[in-house]
Parts: structure tokens; sequence; C-alpha cells
């Protein structure tokens, strides 16, 4: 099947998708787990059939700028089917659906160098593995931080608002939040300890902001953590730590790749 059929058959079903979870959140039709599950499949599938025809060629996995957006926009929707069947995360397709749209038409507008991690490294492909995981389920985080954030503004103004009635209490959401923090801080400690393993120099030029702003974000990630158990940090709080430590992971995880690829056109 061609790209541009695949990516247009994702757009669309992510957009029906969307286009339900809007209705649903504004009250127009009634939640339905089957339906929500059968859509996010279905685009799953025409999603991950369009990253094995750009993202994985000729024995290798590119994981260039835009290339690792699409591969990590279809683990945060993998991540959320899963969590939606047990856990009421809903409301967080409202932005995983777009944002996984805007990797494919990004795939499909922009042409950057490619980033080539052979299929036989299996060293690096664990890491690479555990890398976008993590950053995936942390994506997850910040925009459960960011709706338990405004969750709570609402909440101190008007008990009645839409975003008030639509998502779960609020102790559900501040646990939800720290279960996908702890997940994703093993992760990325597997992910740190698989690099310092298979990569020769994790301080190399290259890698040096990468290794930084990760074990930077790792620290903030682990102190949200302390805080939680040792002084009750909650709500706006938690929010806070959790959106600077995800800010911190995004700037190691892209701000090398975009000056390397899309600032000085070079790949690997």
């Amino acid at each position: 099947m061609g790209t541009l059929i695949l990516a247009v058959t994702s757009l669309f079903l992510y957009s029906i998708g969307t286009a339900l979870q809007a209705l649903q959140f504004r009250g127009r039709i009634q939640a339905n787990l089957a339906i929500t599950t059968l859509i996010g499949l279905l685009a799953l599938t025409s999603h991950g059939l369009l990253i094995s025809q750009t993202v994985y060629h000729d024995g290798a996995l590119d994981t260039s700028f835009f290339k690792s957006s699409l591969l990590i926009s279809w683990l945060i929707v993998l991540l959320l089917l899963g969590l939606n069947l047990k856990k009421p995360v809903q409301s967080l397709f409202l932005v995983v659906y777009p944002l996984a749209t805007l990797t494919i038409i990004a795939v499909l507008v922009t042409h950057t160098p490619s980033k080539l991690v052979s299929d036989e490294s299996y060293g690096m492909l664990s890491h690479v593995a555990l890398s976008v995981t993590a950053y995936s389920l942390f994506t997850l985080a910040a925009i459960q931080a960011i709706l338990l954030y405004f969750q709570n503004r609402q909440l101190k103004r008007n008990y009645n608002s839409i975003l008030v009635r639509n998502l779960p209490p609020l102790q559900t959401m501040e646990s939800l939040l720290f279960e996908m923090v702890w997940a994703g801080v093993v992760l990325l400690v597997l992910a740190i300890i698989t690099g310092a393993l298979f990569i020769k120099d994790l301080f190399a030029q290259d890698l040096a902001h990468k290794t930084l702003f990760s074990l930077l974000s790792l620290a903030v990630f682990v102190a949200l953590l302390i805080g939680r158990y040792t002084q009750g940090w909650r709500g706006m709080t938690a929010s806070r730590w959790t959106l600077a430590g995800c800010l911190l992971l995004m700037i190691a995880f892209y701000g090398s790749k975009f000056v390397l690829e899309l600032v000085f056109h070079r790949g690997g």
C-alpha cells in the first residue's frame, strides 16, 4: 500500500477519533469504549504500516527528527489505548490524536537527513526502544499534568465548568499522573543504563547535550517522587514539576536533533 494512501487513511481515522472525543467531551454523545478502541486500533494499524514504509528501511531504523516523532506518536497512541481499557484517561485522546496527525503531516511535507540505526545493533536498538517509550510515556504525563493544572484552577473558580464535569476526580487524576511518572522513571533509568553500556562516549560532542539534559530531567522526576512521598506534593506543585522534567527531556531528545538536522542538515 502506498505511503500517501496510508498517511491519508491514518489522518482520516484520527480525525474521526478526535471528532468523536470532542462530541463526548461536550456531552453530545455517550462515551463508548468499544467504538473508541476500534477506531484507535484501526488508526494505529494504518499508522504502523506507514512507519514500516518510512521509518524502517534497508535494514535500519531512521531516528531523524520527524521520523522519530512519527514513531513516538504511534507509541503514545498505543500506550493510551492500553491505559484507556482500565484507567479513566479518555480525555487525553483530544490531545494525542491531533498530535499524531501533526507528525504524519510533518513526515509527508518535510525532507531531512536520515539518521540510521542498524537492526543488527541490538544494544543500540534496545537503547532507542527504551528511550522513545520513556519519552512517549512522559508525553502522556505532560498532557495529564496540564489537565490536572487547569482542573485545579477550575475547581477554585467554577465547579460546573465543562473541564471539571468531564475529568475524573482530582485524586484520581493525581494518582494517574504519578503512576505515569513512576513508569517513565523506570524506563528512563533503563534507557540511560543501556546508553552507557552500548554507546562508546555518552559525553561526545553530539551526545553531551542529550546526556546532560536526560540526567537533569531524571533528577527532577526523582525529586518529584521524593516530594510526593515525604512532603505530600500534589495538585499544581506536582503539575509544575512534571512539566519541568518533561521540558528538560524534550530538550534532551529533540534539542540536538533540531540543531544538527534542521539547522546544519547533518544526518548519521
